[in-house]
């Protein structure tokens, strides 16, 4: 199990941390300072410190050389942003700005941990790869340098990209549904380019208040609103000579996307209140799960800003896209989440192995990471079985392949309904049609034979085209 210490002098905000951390199988120890983390601790033997960058006495950045190599995540709010990047060019391994919500800490602590475990791997692999004959070391054609597990052909097709792109300095838009891993994405074009020493800034741009996003962006001077008491650095500025990562850009409000504008246009910024321009050198990466080009022709995003951000797309498919990667990357979850608790025995149950790889997972790699937690936290023997992933899936009707490829049927209420589908309708259409005009009396499994599909590729389709499943009004098919 993963050994944190925590160093924040703030009572509650480390309590509160150190529940969380607690809840998610890491053993924690806390201090409220870098002196009693010294007095109390031998520093070097944690897996990870979580530490506040303003503490009483020394700031955090001691425990960077403290830590003799631990690596160290510094805590900072966003008006010492600049203090963070700066730590960051000392040795921390990542900052959060706080106020930071669960999920995100999370994600950075079991980012930090996994690279660091692999490490060493990587470095053992390294040392003993054979050398060619020429004397040089042979070519390595593993994903390893870019931290994604999948070699489905779409992958390889990314991964491909992501080589080509990375050393440039163009704007890329990583285009993917929601928990695809848009951010391991932009996390390996930045750790490939030449600026992986300078600082990645990522924000989420649906996470920041509307109101408030302009200033966090690009900054403001002393005074430019009510409750702005001194000039503070934005994240574009604080992302200088390094890459600033844009998620979710969709949700950005058309006047930040003004001013983005500019900074893409132009190289440089000007803090809300101020009068002054400032040159500023930052490779734009931005990700989003919308559709921009169909946001700028209703004008709800700037199409000229799409443009200038369309200059390299980045596809991501969906897990239910990547055939057997979902078995490997449940695999690669199961082996993490084994050793948070100790656990060198579990394994994936046949019916566990054949429900991973044929649900249809809606919320991708975030949710299957989800469900492997939980079965390997509830798991009382050593296979871990379907019913502990709690997926809606039901394996009975894995097998109802005999449906695939048979016309639609006709009869019953199918056909006796005024309101049938017209010919000229495309199958997309009629589906649709067909599975809102009948759920309400009809089971899945009545749904599907009538449509001549299987049950999972019924529930594939209503993902697709975004048809909710009726909870009332339909029969119990137990």
């Amino acid at each position: 199990m993963p050994h944190i210490l925590i160093v924040e002098d703030e009572t509650i905000i480390r309590s509160a941390l150190r529940r969380l951390l607690e809840r998610n199988q890491y053993q924690v120890s806390e201090a409220g300072s870098v002196q009693e983390a010294q007095e109390r601790f031998t520093i070097p033997t944690f897996d990870l410190i979580v530490s506040d960058l303003r503490l009483p006495g020394a700031p955090g950045t001691e425990l960077i050389k403290l830590g003799q190599g631990t690596p160290v995540l510094i805590m900072t709010s966003y008006a010492s942003l600049r203090s963070a990047v700066d730590s960051m060019k000392m040795g921390a391994v990542d900052y959060i700005a706080k106020p930071f919500d669960h999920d995100e800490m999370l994600q950075a602590v079991a980012r930090i941990l996994r690279d660091r475990q692999s490490a060493p791997a990587a470095a053992e692999t390294a040392s003993s790869k054979p050398a060619t004959g020429n004397g040089k070391a042979s070519v390595d054609n593993s994903n390893s340098e870019i931290g994604i597990i999948g070699s489905c052909p779409p992958m390889q097709d990314l991964y491909s990209k992501i080589r080509k792109v990375a050393p440039t300095d163009s704007n890329v838009l990583i285009q993917g549904e929601s928990g695809t891993g848009k951010e391991l994405v932009a996390r390996a074009l930045h750790n490939l380019s030449k600026r992986a020493k300078a600082p990645m800034i990522s924000v989420n741009c649906a996470a920041i208040p509307e109101s408030l996003i302009e200033s966090e962006l690009f900054g403001h001077e002393k005074g430019a609103f009510t409750g702005a008491s001194a000039g503070r650095a934005g994240l574009v500025e604080a992302a200088d000579g390094g890459t600033l990562f844009l998620d979710e850009i969709g949700e950005l409000p058309l006047e930040a996307q003004a001013r983005l504008l500019r900074v893409l246009q132009e190289g440089e910024i000007r803090r809300v209140g101020s009068v002054q321009s400032q040159k500023v050198d930052v490779r734009l990466i931005a990700a989003t799960h919308r559709d921009l080009k169909s946001l700028a022709k209703i004008g709800q995003f700037r199409e000229d800003l799409y443009y200038r951000l369309h200059v390299i797309a980045l596809k991501l498919p969906a897990l239910r896209e990547r055939g057997a990667d979902v078995n490997e990357i449940a695999n690669a979850f199961l082996a993490r989440q084994s050793a948070r608790i100790n656990r060198t025995d579990l394994k994936f149950a046949a019916d566990a192995e054949q429900a991973i790889r044929h649900y249809s997972w809606p919320g991708n790699v975030r949710e299957l990471e989800n469900a492997v937690e939980r079965a390997v936290i509830l798991s009382e023997s050593p296979e871990i079985s379907a019913d502990l992933l709690g997926i809606d899936i039901e394996l009975s009707d894995l097998e109802d392949d005999e449906f695939i490829g048979l016309p639609p049927q006709t009869g019953g209420n199918a056909s006796n309904s005024s309101h049938e589908p017209t010919e000229d309708l495309s199958l997309e259409d009629y589906f649709q049609h067909f599975v809102l005009e009948h759920q309400d009396h009809m089971t899945e499994t009545e749904l599907a034979r009538k449509l001549g599909v299987s049950r999972k590729c019924l529930w594939e389709r209503r993902q697709r085209l975004g048809i909710p499943r009726r909870k009332t009004g339909v029969a119990s098919e137990s």
